[in-house]
């Protein structure tokens, strides 16, 4: 047991529980995620789980919030939404005078295309622990404020973007971008074509989210 000298803060023992929880679920399911498995699985002393997060509920919700920053990170990290949005703002700034960039809904399709290939690919076990994990707040009302908290981020990202790209109603379109996206990740992770699909083409998903932006951007 380390020594509360190199003992690691507070904030990375939660993350890496969090991380370590995601994991079990992704690769086992939710039968598979206790806090002793937890504590096996990221190597942590006896208790240190339950420590944190007292309930399975608690654990759970930390998950829910972990997930969305993981998330938020990958959408941060793909040229093209940033610069959207800086574009959007920078516009604003100028009181609607002209923008620093063209607001482009090819560039927008382009990243958006590239985010859901990574979660189809590297991030597969992670999107398939979110599907698995939001399905237990269904059962569990005391877990419905946590995930909703969690869907509010993408959501507001995606408000963010569509505002850049024009939309009239963007936060009505953003509803509607979210409920498309997931429908298109779970139809490609644990659908029934699931395992008989190709793999993951960037360009066909690229094609794919033109369409949806399209669509949730027209008149």
């Amino acid at each position: 047991m380390p020594t509360p000298a190199t003992r690691p803060p507070a904030s990375d023992r939660r993350t890496l529980i969090a991380d370590t929880a995601i994991a079990l679920v992704a690769a086992g399911g939710l039968r598979s995620l206790t806090h002793r498995a937890v504590d096996g699985a990221a190597r942590l002393p006896a208790g240190s789980t339950s420590y944190y997060f007292r309930t399975r509920t608690a654990l759970i919700g930390a998950c829910y919030g972990r997930l969305a920053e993981l998330d938020l990170e990958d959408f941060e990290d793909l040229e093209g939404l940033g610069d959207i949005e800086g574009r959007r703002e920078g516009r604003e700034g100028r009181g609607g005078g002209a923008p620093t960039g063209p607001l482009d809904r090819d560039a927008a399709a382009r990243a958006l295309g590239a985010l859901l290939h990574r979660w189809l690919t590297e991030g597969r076990a992670r999107q398939l622990a979110r599907f698995e994990l939001s399905l237990e707040a269904a059962r569990n009302p005391g877990l419905e404020p946590e995930l909703h908290r969690a869907g509010l981020h993408a959501r507001s990202r995606a408000a963010g973007v569509l505002t850049a790209l024009g939309a009239a109603r963007p936060q009505e379109s953003a509803e509607l971008l979210a409920a498309w996206t997931d429908g298109l990740l779970y139809d490609r992770l644990a659908g029934s074509l699931a395992r008989s699909r190709p793999a993951p083409d960037q360009a066909e998903l690229t094609s794919t989210v033109r369409r949806m932006l399209d669509a949730v951007l027209a008149p």
